[in-house]
């Protein structure tokens, strides 16, 4: 399996990414590096690398290229934006640091920019048939992408980075009405004048990335909850929330933001502007919410470069869907039997559809009990025994794409019950989780035990399930060979069935039609 380091130079900070590419064309993220060297300071003004933010920079750039190449990373791949293409002697610090490391560092214009960040989102997220918005603010300059799932469309990259706007307009903390006047004027202008530019007048959802979206949603999340964002990824902030952050900010002294719960001290200066710029998008995108994605260029890099170096994403071919992939991806590297899972998750969804018009769930539900019984069994990569809670805490502490954190807390809940005890408030995980929330994973976790039951051998005795509802739920399993082991063992677990279903299960057996076989 290749390994690939990806480092990212920007204007405020200089961030490693570790990963592994798998042999399905997936990749496993390892480690995750990042140090806030302030590369651009000043540069906007002298377009100029000053000697002291080069010799910062360079330092940082040698430990993580000798901590790469230490734990065995061969292929590194370096880019820069906006603070190195822009500075007069951005080709003398290319060459300085290729001299002091070996790596060559790739100078990337903003659409290349842009390009890369959506290659990052597509693969972290689920993006729909219609236009997606895809925003990155970073320290020097502003992406801005409209894309499908099928691909990008537009990009457009404008310099209206959070340092570079802090430098031009807001010269005194809190800033003046004019400086805010200023500040609004010259970012309305510049962003209207891209989105005209966009075929596209339509925008069905705004994703934001970068640093800056993600401590925005961290202090939104706080304000509103009181507790820190479960996940970043796939996280919302709506419009009245951020206009309250903005407000705030804006009258705020440095000590005042300082103060600000979840605020990073790092960002007290270039969050404000930041701010500015995605408020003032999603008024002109007429849109209410941001759905925040901690993937972008880093991320868009490693998938470049597989996309160089492979015929083709294999993954992507085999599982559109980058929620199924990004699960089928996790089984196969917690090495579960795939031909059990696959068809555990058959018969279970099976049982599901037939059973509708009592539980009343949806397509999202559906999706939920496929991820957790294709997961189900991850669990025995730790022990086979209290396999079911191991495999709870490798779901909830997985990095699954697509889905968000009560998605994932529900089916690693789901998975976790799909055996032994029955879900109890007793339980950590399932404690917290909403009333609706657990009814769900009780419904969803009572057909997942029967569905694994039927494949107590792994032998798919069970071919498929009929099932007939009336005062009794009768199941008919259709069977090719010997069942009893199956038959004998759903028999036994249909405790919490009759619970949320309230009637008797019983089981009839039959045997595959000679025309099927």
């Amino acid at each position: 399996m290749a390994k690939l380091a990806v480092i990212d130079i920007g204007i405020n900070s200089i961030h490693m990414v570790l990963a592994e590419i798998l042999p399905d064309s997936s990749c496993k993220i390892l480690d995750r590096f990042k140090d806030m060297t302030r590369l651009g300071n000043g540069a906007f003004a002298a377009r100029q690398l000053s000697d002291e933010a080069i010799g910062r920079a360079v330092g940082v750039l040698k430990t993580l290229v000798t901590l790469a190449r230490n734990k065995g990373f061969d292929r590194i791949a370096a880019v820069a934006t906006s603070a190195v293409r822009e500075a007069k002697n951005g080709g003398d610090f290319v060459d300085l640091v290729e001299e002091q490391t070996g790596v060559k560092i790739r100078v990337i214009s903003g659409v290349e920019e842009a390009r890369l960040i959506f290659l990052g989102v597509r693969h972290s997220m689920s993006l729909s048939e219609k236009h997606t918005l895809v925003v990155d603010v970073g320290g020097g300059s502003v992406e801005l992408i409209v894309g499908t799932r099928d691909g990008l469309q537009h990009a457009k990259s404008l310099k209206l980075g959070a340092i570079r706007l802090s430098d031009q307009y807001l010269t005194k903390t809190p800033p003046t009405e004019a400086m805010l006047k200023q500040l609004n004027e010259a970012v309305t202008l510049a962003l209207k004048g891209a989105l005209d530019t966009f075929k596209e007048k339509q925008i069905d959802a705004v994703v934001a990335t970068s640093g800056m979206a993600g401590n925005l949603a961290e202090i939104v999340h706080l304000k509103l909850t009181g507790r820190p964002v479960p996940q970043l990824n796939l996280s919302k902030v709506r419009l009245k929330d951020l206009r309250a952050v903005e407000a705030e900010l804006g009258k705020s002294s440095v000590k005042a933001r300082l103060g600000i719960p979840g605020l990073d001290p790092k960002r007290v200066d270039t969050l404000f502007p930041a701010v500015v710029v995605l408020r003032s998008l999603l008024e002109l995108a007429r849109a209410d919410t941001m759905t925040v994605c901690d993937k972008a260029i880093r991320e868009g890099v490693i998938y470049d470069f597989i996309d160089r170096h492979r015929d083709g994403l294999k993954a992507e071919r085999e599982i559109p869907d980058v929620r199924r992939r990004n699960v089928i991806g996790l089984a196969r590297r917690c090495q579960v039997p795939e031909v059990h899972s696959l068809h555990v998750a058959g018969l279970a969804l099976k049982l599901f559809d037939q059973t509708k018009r009592l539980h009343r769930l949806g397509d999202l539900e559906r999706s939920w009990l496929e991820f957790a019984a294709v997961l189900h069994d991850i669990g025995y990569l730790i022990n086979p025994r209290q396999h079911h809670k191991h495999a709870y805490y490798l779901i909830k502490n997985s990095d699954i794409g697509g889905l968000t954190a009560e998605e994932i807390e529900g089916v690693a809940n789901i998975a976790r019950y799909h055996r032994r005890a029955l879900p109890s408030a007793k339980h950590e995980g399932y404690a917290d989780l909403s009333l609706q929330l657990k009814r769900t994973v009780r419904i969803l976790s009572a057909l997942l035990r029967v569905a694994d039951a039927l494949d107590r051998t792994h032998f798919s005795a069970v071919q498929t399930v009929n099932v007939k509802i009336a005062q009794t739920l009768t199941i008919e399993a259709v069977v090719s060979g010997d069942a009893a082991m199956e038959i004998w063992s759903a028999a036994q677990r249909t405790d919490l069935l009759e619970q949320v279903f309230r009637r008797r299960v019983r089981f009839i057996e039959s045997a595959q039609d000679s025309e099927q076989l």
